[in-house]
């Protein structure tokens, strides 16, 4: 009896020694906004399409404005010409027609931003990518009434003064990874891990020559488009560092009668690839992005006149700044798209972002009387529908799943950017093992990576949790989304 409880005595304790499985915190338990996420008021039918309000970046903004972005609850404005000496404002928007402007920065070396991608890892761990004169900049947005420029990287082969040829377009974060749409260099991968020691990693050049504007990162889909080109691409980027060709994935922008249209900017509204149209007229078109090997054309809306400049999708809505006039349609048909209304601004209209039941109305150039930025009304009743989603990559029941794969959401409008965390979207293996990752997103697009690569030939489910991901109105995802699918390899 004594040899067997000496033997019993010097077992390993199975239970004490096993790996555990990482634990997700709640659905809900996301860092709490700094404001209150866009308007709960309603207009009347009087107010809508009517200016109400400037939004003024502050002595040194040189009033050329483009997007506005949601961030912890509030509107954060870029106001940055081409040339430089720019900065990042935030207000709150509680009372739309009466904005209050919370924090502003400035530096000399940021240049015109047509998207802002952010991350966020902890209360103190906050940061913001947008557009430098020679490359990328890295913001601190821990202080909200004095956000930081911490990090101006430089990108050899950028180039300015040249408006279009070798600048930097565009940035899109699917953490840590952020891709650099960099005209005609291609577009660059940067590692940003550690936002204040990034570096380029990559730089990916077309054998087809495509001056990319527009970067979008969906899971294992990399969607670029081209500055004023009727030409865009899906690419694999299953392996996050070696993006490769998808045949068929390169595709043009067609319209209704079948004939490519050159378009100044795109977007990524789930399954949807949104042009903003500028050849023979402006408008909205819309392409099917859902099989990469064969994009399709899906519906467009066509103004005479018109030359479109950015383009958006609030659930079935689109925003597009038309140079003259910026237009929202009515989506939800896309055989018969309808217009809702027109706003008005003088100078460059280039783009209009939805933000709720307002839109913020913006000029990059020729704006008068200090209005570069103007709320407009344009529905009635606040936004009180949660956020759908749209699609996933990789899809439900998808085999062959590359170990290194993110897993990529497309919602149906803009979500609050810290809602999208490991809590709110939860990985799990076969076994049940919770998988430790990072969630981050930008616009209507969502990612969670992996902090380490995911077993070969093992069955993952991904949930995206109710009552986590949210709009920026504060709705709350509905109900939880499930989907599965299995790595390549042998387990």
């Amino acid at each position: 009896m004594l040899l067997i409880s000496l033997l019993l005595s010097c077992r390993p304790n199975e239970q004490e020694t096993a790996e555990p499985s990482y634990q997700f915190p709640e659905p809900t338990e996301m860092l709490p906004l700094r404001g209150s996420g866009a308007p709960r008021v309603s207009f009347t039918e009087t107010q809508l399409f009517q200016n109400c309000a400037v939004l003024d970046g502050g002595e040194n903004d040189s009033l050329h404005h483009n997007l506005v972005v949601p961030y912890r609850g509030h509107l954060v404005m870029p106001w940055v010409p081409e040339w430089g000496q720019g900065g990042l404002s935030l207000f709150e928007m509680e009372d739309p027609c009466a904005p209050v402007k919370i924090g502003e920065g400035f530096h000399e070396r940021m240049r015109e931003s047509h998207a802002i991608g952010f991350a966020t890892l902890s209360e103190e761990e906050e940061w913001a990518v947008t557009t430098g004169i020679l490359g990328i900049q890295f913001w601190d947005m821990n202080d909200v009434e004095h956000p930081e420029m911490i990090n101006y990287l430089e990108i050899d082969g950028i180039f300015y003064p040249d408006s279009y040829a070798r600048v930097v377009l565009s940035v899109f974060w699917q953490y840590p990874w952020v891709y650099v749409a960099g005209a005609d260099n291609g577009f660059y991968v940067v590692d940003a891990t550690d936002p204040a020691n990034a570096t380029v990693v990559m730089q990916y050049e077309f054998e087809n020559p495509m001056r990319v504007t527009g970067i979008f990162a969906i899971g294992n889909h990399l969607l670029v488009s081209s500055a004023e080109g009727s030409i865009a691409e899906v690419l694999d980027i299953s392996d996050p560092v070696n993006p490769l060709p998808i045949g068929g994935g390169r595709f043009e922008v067609l319209d209704g009668n079948g004939e490519p249209k050159e378009a100044y900017h795109s977007n990524l509204v789930g399954n949807y690839a949104l042009f903003a149209r500028k050849q023979d007229g402006g408008g909205i078109i819309a392409m099917d992005i859902s099989d990469p090997s064969n994009p399709s054309y899906v519906g467009d809306a066509y103004t005479e006149g018109g030359n479109g400049g950015y383009v958006f999708m609030q659930e079935n809505y689109g925003f597009v700044g038309d140079s003259h006039w910026a237009k929202v349609f009515d989506m939800s048909d896309m055989d018969n798209i309808t217009e809702v209304g027109t706003g008005y601004l003088d100078g460059d209209l280039d783009t209009m972002t939805p933000f709720g039941n307002i839109a913020v109305l913006s000029v990059d150039d020729d704006s008068v009387d200090g209005q570069a930025s103007v709320v407009m009304p344009w529905k009635l009743e606040a936004d009180s529908n949660p956020p759908k989603l749209l699609r996933t990559v990789p899809y439900d029941g998808e085999e062959n799943v590359a170990i290194t794969s993110r897993i990529g959401m497309g919602f149906n409008e803009f979500v609050e950017p810290t809602s999208v965390f490991a809590g709110s979207v939860q990985l799990f293996d076969q076994d049940g093992n919770g998988v430790e990752g990072w969630g981050s997103a930008q616009e209507a697009t969502g990612n969670y990576t992996p902090t380490e690569p995911l077993l070969p030939g093992t069955t993952y489910t991904f949930k995206v949790m109710a009552n986590g991901v949210q709009d920026i109105s504060g709705n709350s995802f509905a109900e939880t989304q499930t989907i599965t699918f299995k790595t390549s390899g042998l387990r």
